[in-house]
């Protein structure tokens, strides 16, 4: 099996061949991993990018989305306004003296009220000013271009929008908003300039069709960076008692969306920790970037276990201040 040498020779992965490597059950996962790797190696050498979340906002959202333990049928859970600007900033200053590339400033609800998008793009103007190598990524939900425009202008270098699962499957996920909601804000950040970052979470009862369906769908919105999210059950969300997810199925799926989006940032993002357990240095040989530290409501492993298996690898961190440094084949 030759499929990296052939995409990095100009080849592409057709949906048809893509989901028959996804589902051959006598094609050995780490056979496809050792494909995955050729071609992080190729884009990305040993190089890993480090993010950093912070739950600006919590719950007071209400959309209805089946895994998130932030939506309006969790009421009990934590919920608070948005945090003042000096708390967004201390947050950078903790990101820039950890190695952390990016920031992420995460907002629970449907979207941001103008009034809130003033207020993080002040806190962005001040980080820029104190922390210019920090990239910064906002996610604050549906967004309008005037807001758009307004974080373009602030200094805000990405936006992330997951998609979070296919076309097909969303509404089993989600129906207060429409698939087609996230496609319009991610066209919109993409129209001013701000680098698309798109995801999906995996483990929600989707089918293999929609994994494969969901990776070439990043592919054809060209998201700079991918964030690929294992379900963290949550109880008393929807999908609270899921358990579809191995160390091996996560490995896979990585690897499909490497094969699919080779030149792509492949993060490893929530659910690392409780699903792909001790396979998660592996699990890097095909993605190129981790969180570190907690996630939204859920907590994260320790920094220093993180560092430490950057180390163990030999791998090294990649800052990231410039956008899309990769090589072009």
């Amino acid at each position: 099996m030759e499929i990296a040498t052939r995409i990095l020779n100009g080849a592409f992965l057709t949906p048809e061949e893509a989901y028959t490597l996804f589902t051959d059950a006598s094609l050995d996962t780490m056979t496809l991993v050792h494909e995955a790797y050729q071609l992080r190696k190729y884009y990305y050498g040993h190089k890993v990018k480090l993010n950093m979340i912070l739950n600006a906002k919590s719950g007071i959202c209400p959309e209805d989305c089946g895994y998130c333990g932030q939506s309006r049928e969790m009421k009990e859970k934590q919920r608070y306004a948005l945090i003042p600007e000096n708390q967004i900033t201390e947050g950078a200053k903790v990101a820039a003296e950890n190695e952390i590339g990016t920031y992420c400033i995460v907002m629970s609800g449907r979207g941001p009220s103008d009034k809130e998008v003033d207020h993080i793009t002040a806190s962005v103007e001040r980080i820029k000013a104190e922390h210019p190598q920090l990239k910064i990524c906002a996610c604050l939900g549906l967004a309008n271009d005037e807001q758009a425009t307004k974080l373009k202008a602030a200094g805000v270098d990405r936006y992330n929008h997951n998609l979070n699962t296919s076309e097909n499957y969303h509404d089993e996920v989600v129906t207060t908003h429409t698939y087609q909601d996230r496609l319009e804000t991610i066209e919109t950040m993409k129209a001013h300039h701000i680098s698309p970052c798109s995801g999906v979470i995996c483990g929600m009862g989707e089918t293999d069709q929609d994994i494969v369906d969901m990776a070439f769908a990043l592919k054809d919105i060209d998201a700079d960076s991918i964030p690929v999210n294992f379900l963290h059950p949550i109880k008393g969300t929807k999908f609270g008692d899921m358990n579809q997810l191995t160390p091996m199925r996560c490995l896979r799926i990585l690897a499909l969306f490497r094969l699919i989006n080779p030149s792509k940032e492949i993060r490893i993002a929530g659910g690392r920790e409780v699903n792909l357990r001790s396979l998660q240095a592996t699990a890097l040989m095909v993605a190129n970037s981790i969180f570190v530290g907690d996630y939204l409501i859920t907590g994260g492993q320790p920094n220093q276990l993180d560092y430490d298996m950057i180390q163990d690898l030999v791998y090294e961190i990649d800052y990231g201040h410039a956008e899309n440094e990769v090589k072009t084949q």
